[in-house]
């Protein structure tokens, strides 16, 4: 089968939604994801301040625990609850004058989309979820959109299951059985980040070995909101070798909606999923796409950061969003364990991202962006 795919500039002269009715929003986040911190040794490979930052704040953990910080005991979890999270999507595809399909894909839980279809104007929301898919020494997130609503928690525990313990055997029947449910689409979300750090051609191995065990089941490859373009790029290619269609995915974790949605004509989500799996897709890149990727992220990580009066679990502050697993297996938020005077390396970085965030320095950071070649488009 020969893939079809069509991507949309917003900002195109010659851009129109004429021919489309239906947007489609995929893949967002609520509070119900666990977003790990080690991601942070990643970063401070490539950042000097980050890295004397964050071993002061090693320093000052050990002395007051008097034990070592492992952050891959820790995890965040995005500001937005459910309806929320939902009302961000559905609201910025009302705005163009089209009709919404919103997907909302936690990782490796289906609790938001679960109790929003408890709520009458939501009942129609498809149940989906952010899969993680361990692969040799790495892992991949697979996007499971609409799973059937009767079978949809036994689907995830047997998910759960082999993400707790990867056979190859097991990964093939739950892709083969989700494959076999025609209003369900299974994307391969942002395949070329190396997101655990195992280096490119670790990664690009592994890849190859999650590709050749379920071609057959995967219908989609994913442009990915929160990816600089040059990945993107790659993502696209990956797409025509393997004859799948490219669509988009928002990835959003804060508050800024989806800067890429796709378009559509088709009446529900099963519809779509059946026009993705037969190699048809229409993706529109939003015009926020085009800013300096650096600036996007700085923006993303001060949404983060900022208070949310209207919490869902009443987790106002950031540092009640945190979350560590002490030595003992207690499991405590940020505020919790430091109070209101959290160490002086996290407050340091909290001070910078907050600087970064202001008008000047957000403007120069597109400035350097465009200069140097690293805007998105």
């Amino acid at each position: 089968m020969k893939a079809t795919s069509r991507i949309h500039f917003q900002w195109s002269p010659v851009f129109s939604l004429e021919s489309f009715r239906v947007g489609v929003s995929l893949h967002s986040h609520t509070l119900h994801s666990r977003e790990p911190l080690d991601f942070l040794y990643r970063v401070a490979n490539h950042s000097w301040l980050l890295r004397k930052l964050l071993h002061r704040a090693e320093r000052q953990y050990e002395a007051f625990h008097g034990s070592p910080l492992d952050l891959s005991r820790g995890w965040w979890t995005p500001p937005l609850a459910p309806l929320d999270a939902y009302n961000v999507e559905f609201g910025q595809i009302k705005a163009l004058g089209l009709s919404p399909l919103v997907s909302l894909t936690d990782h490796d839980n289906i609790e938001a989309p679960s109790s929003l279809q408890a709520i009458d104007a939501t009942r129609k929301v498809p149940i989906s979820i952010e899969w993680t898919v361990p692969i040799r020494n790495t892992f991949f997130h697979i996007g499971v959109h609409n799973l059937p609503p009767l079978r949809a928690r036994s689907i995830v525990s047997r998910m759960q299951e082999f993400t707790g313990k990867p056979n190859t055997a097991v990964l093939k029947e739950i892709l083969a059985g989700l494959h076999a449910s025609p209003g369900t689409l299974i994307v391969l979300n942002h395949p070329l980040w190396d997101e655990k750090g195992v280096g490119d051609d670790a990664h690009r191995s592994a890849l190859l070995d999650l590709l050749n065990q379920g071609r057959e089941y995967i219908h989609a490859v994913e442009l990915n909101g929160l990816r600089p373009w040059a990945e993107n790029r790659q993502a696209t290619r990956l797409g025509e070798t393997w004859s799948k269609p490219v669509i988009s995915g928002g990835d959003r974790h804060a508050l800024e909606p989806n800067v890429m949605l796709n378009l559509t004509t088709t009446a529900n989500f099963a519809e779509f999923a059946t026009q993705i799996r037969s190699g048809y897709s229409d993706v529109l890149i939003g015009s926020r796409y085009r800013e300096g990727y650096a600036a996007r992220i700085v923006q993303n990580v001060i949404d983060v950061l900022s208070t949310c009066e209207n919490h869902g679990l009443g987790w106002k502050e950031w540092p009640d969003r945190v979350f560590y697993m002490f030595d003992d297996g207690e499991v405590k938020s940020l505020a919790q364990s430091w109070g209101n005077r959290p160490p002086m390396a996290i407050a340091a970085f909290t001070g910078c991202m907050r600087l970064a965030g202001r008008a000047p320095v957000r403007q120069a950071l597109r400035t350097a962006a465009w200069r140097t070649g690293q805007v998105a488009l």
